[in-house]
């Protein structure tokens, strides 16, 4: 396994572009009124959703580079991308007036969606333990494979 180095996530253009996601979903959430308690649910899942843009990559650009932590930080950041994507539905089911201003946030997604594509290209797959699950290995390696570790010995 490689030695990975903590990288500050601010440095990462895919984390700036979370904040900025989250900044504006927070300005929109701002103008929900607090009488609402349909709109006040959204908006809780609102704010979740695009808070993990950015708390899940910088835990992936921790010191601790495992393949399969970072596939699983990459499959919750894009569950809750594609939450927040959808979330103008319900604003605008739950006659939010300032729906419209949904649009920004989709198409800061879609700009999030191709950083995060380079982000995952990048992982690297040697750095990894098997993921018995079988969910997260390394393409080649299965939950059922032989682990080389297991074969050294312990004092």
């Amino acid at each position: 396994m490689s030695e990975e180095k903590h990288i500050d996530p601010a440095s990462l253009p895919l984390y700036r572009k979370g904040k900025e996601i989250f900044e504006l979903v927070m300005k929109i959430a701002d103008l929900i009124p607090d009488d609402d308690p349909r709109l006040q649910h959204t908006k809780q899942f609102m704010i979740q959703d695009a808070m993990m843009l950015s708390v899940k990559v910088a835990g992936a650009s921790s010191g601790l580079g495992l393949y399969d932590l970072k596939m699983e930080a990459a499959a919750i950041i894009r569950k809750s991308a594609r939450d927040l994507m959808v979330q103008n539905h319900a604003l605008e089911m739950f006659d939010f007036k300032e729906a419209h201003y949904f649009d920004m946030v989709r198409g800061l997604i879609e700009e999030y969606r191709l950083l995060f594509i380079d982000w995952v290209a990048a992982f690297d797959p040697w750095d990894y333990i098997i993921d018995r699950w079988g969910l997260f290995n390394p393409p080649g390696v299965g939950p059922h494979d032989h682990d080389p570790d297991d074969d050294i010995p312990r004092e």
